[in-house]
């Protein structure tokens, strides 16, 4: 077998936005343990060193997420309680996205509108639904008015009841949009969103799968310590392509959109990392996190 170089030489942009926390809680196994042999591998292969692992360990156990047995590198950490939260996929946003692909969420033309006007005395609650808005995909129009090319409209007042200001709210909803003298719905998109900035995340995502696709699929295989860092590399990258990501219908996008090439080559890439997981019972939770995202919300009549 000829030799290659370690991950972290080809880990690029995505392993820099991997957060030591972030990786202790991408670590935890079904049975609720980290190894911490493979923490120290794999932080190594993402550039981290020793002292910022023992350093978060040492937090993580002082805040009571975790219990350590053992020291250095034979230790196991033992979850208290499930840390994965923070890492774990939003299903029904990543579904949505997966059925945009395929075409099976066409636009029907309507524009979602949301306006408050909540008073400073409430100034928390009213940031609060200005991040909820803008964390489902709504563009500013002018404030307190928002716009959304998505039916969000019931999640936008289950938040607004939530914080106490459901009052405040306005919805409306209109085909006829128009922000100044522009009123075609595509243009009107790349005006209101920044598709270039999201553009490029996707095209990062879709890269760094396709570098591990081909790694993966090559005569050397991976070793269990790059399986596991191309894992959380995956899982990283595809949430910093996400989350900004206003998941607008592709008829309001430029076409061809390198989101729907960059979902594609996740999900087959996560497939060939699951699939040298399947018969591990003690695999990592992310397994089953991300396993199927993209395969199964693929499918037709998945909703």
């Amino acid at each position: 077998m000829t030799s290659r170089p370690p991950a972290r030489s080809t880990a690029g942009p995505a392993a820099a936005g991997i957060g030591t926390r972030t990786l202790v809680h991408a670590l935890v196994r079904e049975d609720g343990t980290v190894d911490a042999g493979e923490l120290y591998a794999v932080a190594e292969a993402l550039g981290m060193t020793d002292q910022q692992v023992r350093l978060c360990v040492k937090r993580l156990v002082g805040e009571g997420r975790f219990t350590q047995e053992g020291r250095g590198r034979k230790a196991r950490l033992h979850a208290t309680a499930d840390a994965t939260g923070s890492i774990a996929p939003d299903v029904e946003y990543v579904r949505h996205a997966f059925r945009q692909d395929r075409g099976l969420a066409p636009w029907d033309g309507t524009w979602h509108l949301f306006a408050f006007a909540i008073p400073e005395s409430s100034r928390q609650a009213r940031d609060a639904l200005r991040d909820t808005l803008l964390h489902l995909g709504a563009a500013p129009l002018q404030g307190g008015l928002y716009v959304s090319a998505n039916a969000i409209g019931e999640i936008v007042e289950a938040h607004a009841r939530g914080l106490g200001v459901l009052s405040s709210l306005t919805r409306l909803t209109s085909r006829d949009l128009r922000v100044g003298e522009e009123d075609d719905p595509a243009r009107l998109a790349a005006l209101l969103w920044p598709l270039p900035a999201v553009a490029e995340r996707h095209e990062a995502l879709a890269a760094l799968a396709a570098a591990r696709l081909a790694l993966l699929s090559g005569p050397d295989r991976p070793t269990g310590i790059e399986r596991l860092t191309f894992a959380i590399e995956l899982a990283a990258a595809f949430t910093d392509a996400m989350e900004p990501d206003p998941l607008l219908p592709p008829e309001l996008l430029p076409q061809p959109w390198p989101g729907t090439r960059a979902r594609a080559l996740a999900a087959q890439c996560w497939d060939a990392l699951a699939a040298g997981e399947a018969q591990d019972p003690a695999r990592l939770r992310l397994f089953r996190l991300y396993g199927g995202v993209g395969s199964a919300a693929a499918q037709p009549g998945g909703n």
